[in-house]
């Protein structure tokens, strides 16, 4: 692409496209947002005067042809995102799309199939990755300066009301394509499994408690990792004091955020326990205060690394098998809960009702 600004489009002017907006504005010197659609006109003509977007286009094919965007952020209800990812690859954008990102490992891979055909690439919204921490913890990790990796907690406890379901998407299998599994947790549970490596099985379970809703209000896992370590992942949206937690034992140290919708420097922390005392100097310590930057797991942050990786040509951190992985985890989740079996990774393909199906047809 040169020295040439990258031309962004937005589909969907709800509360989620602010984010994506300000990101891109945010990178003002990369890019430029030349147009958004949605099906309410009035909300998009308030959204294009908010962010200073020349141009309202009346359907997603008027501004595929007329904008002629580079890159697209999706941030429309879930049903339709694979459907739009792959029309917008189509006519040769690439696609940033929020949340979760397609309904099955079969729609997957059907986005997969048309990357192969365009060249171009679909990305999920998996914002919490590219916070510098969450970075800075990957590496350490990766270089073995942590050591081995031994348990984790991911904890995704949240609250919803019921009037937060009464809107009309949401709250369905074929809408929202998922409980709080898919919808909430989804967030952290990336993180924890982009941090701890390739999972080999889960077993759990899935409860609606409380809220009106055909799918889950509440669900836990057991996860056990390749490299043997094993964790716990919980995600509710029933619990009066909201919090998300991620704990990481390492052989070497306890590695621990805390926060709610987005994480920086200050929310995440190191704790070497008794080590701590036995040098003067330490260098895990040492190793972990050597940190660059202090960037929030946020949609900008994301965008940055979007717009590199464009440039680059590279494929996206969370394109491709950097999304699989925590979709066919979610998948293996809720195949679990619903059989009562424990599901191997990659035992999940075509043929099987939860390949075509996240709930399988049981939901």
């Amino acid at each position: 692409m040169g020295d040439t600004k990258i031309r962004t489009a937005i589909i969907g002017a709800g509360a989620i496209a602010a984010a994506h907006a300000r990101g891109f504005r945010a990178h003002g010197d990369e890019c430029d947002i030349v147009g958004v659609t949605d099906t309410n006109r009035e909300a998009a003509d308030r959204f294009a005067v908010e962010y200073d977007i020349p141009d309202v286009h009346a359907g997603v094919d008027e501004l595929l042809e007329s904008a002629k965007p580079d890159l697209v952020a999706i941030c429309t209800p879930p049903a339709v995102h694979a459907e739009l990812s792959i029309r917008c690859m189509e006519t040769g954008a690439w696609v940033l799309c929020e949340k979760p990102l397609c309904a099955s490992l079969e729609e997957l891979d059907r986005i997969v199939e048309s990357e192969k055909r365009t060249g171009c690439r679909t990305a999920s919204v998996f914002q919490w990755r590219f916070g510098s921490a969450a970075q800075h913890l990957k590496r350490m990790f990766e270089e073995g300066s942590l050591g081995a990796m031994y348990t984790g907690v991911c904890n995704t406890t949240w609250y919803r009301d019921q009037a937060y379901y009464d809107v009309p998407w949401r709250g369905t299998w074929e809408s929202e394509l998922g409980g709080v599994t898919m919808g909430h947790g989804i967030h952290l549970t990336d993180l924890f499994l982009w941090l701890a490596g390739e999972w080999l099985e889960v077993k759990a379970m899935t409860g609606t408690l409380a809220r009106n809703i055909e799918v889950e209000d509440v669900s836990s896992a057991l996860v056990r990792f390749r490299n043997g370590a094993m964790g716990t992942v919980l995600t509710t949206v029933l619990a009066p004091r909201q919090e998300t937690y991620l704990r990481l034992d390492f052989e070497e140290a306890t590695v621990e955020t805390r926060g709610l919708y987005s994480v920086s420097n200050d929310n995440w922390s190191i704790d070497r326990g008794e080590r701590s005392q036995e040098e003067a100097s330490d260098p895990v310590i040492e190793r972990w205060n050597a940190i660059s930057g202090d960037v929030a797991g946020g949609h900008e942050a994301q965008i940055e690394h979007m717009l590199a990786d464009m440039r680059e040509g590279r494929r996206p951190d969370t394109s491709g098998d950097g999304v699989r992985r925590t979709l066919e985890f979610i998948t293996a989740l809720y195949k679990s809960a619903f059989t009562g079996e424990t599901v191997q990774a990659g035992s999940i393909g075509p043929g099987d009702p939860f390949y075509t199906t996240i709930h399988g047809g049981q939901g």
